[in-house]
């Protein structure tokens, strides 16, 4: 797998934002057929930290509903994979520098 392919975004939330003030840890959201080691690669790579661990979980697909004029609508949201990289000691990743 490409590195490009691998990282989808990062994910910017409360949670991840006291995550990364208190432990220099950064969540994203990965390709779901991507590996520890193929996600360490493309962070090290596009954003030129060193990484000191990487912990994944695989979000499942939600059920979601809703009623509208033409009917009871249900479907389900995609599962996706999420990876909580750890950086090293002194170092960051600046992910507001492209908004």
């Amino acid at each position: 797998m490409k590195l490009s392919e691998v990282l989808i975004k990062p994910i910017l939330t409360e949670k991840s934002n006291k995550l990364t003030d208190k432990a220099a840890t950064y969540a994203f959201r990965v390709n779901r057929k991507a590996n520890k080691l193929e996600i360490k690669k493309a962070v090290e790579s596009f954003y030129g930290v060193k990484i000191i661990e990487v912990n994944t979980i695989v979000v499942p697909g939600k059920a979601k509903s809703r009623f509208t004029k033409a009917g009871f609508i249900s479907g389900v949201k995609p599962a996706y994979k999420k990876a909580y990289v750890k950086v090293a000691e002194g170092e960051a990743i600046d992910l507001y520098a492209n908004i």
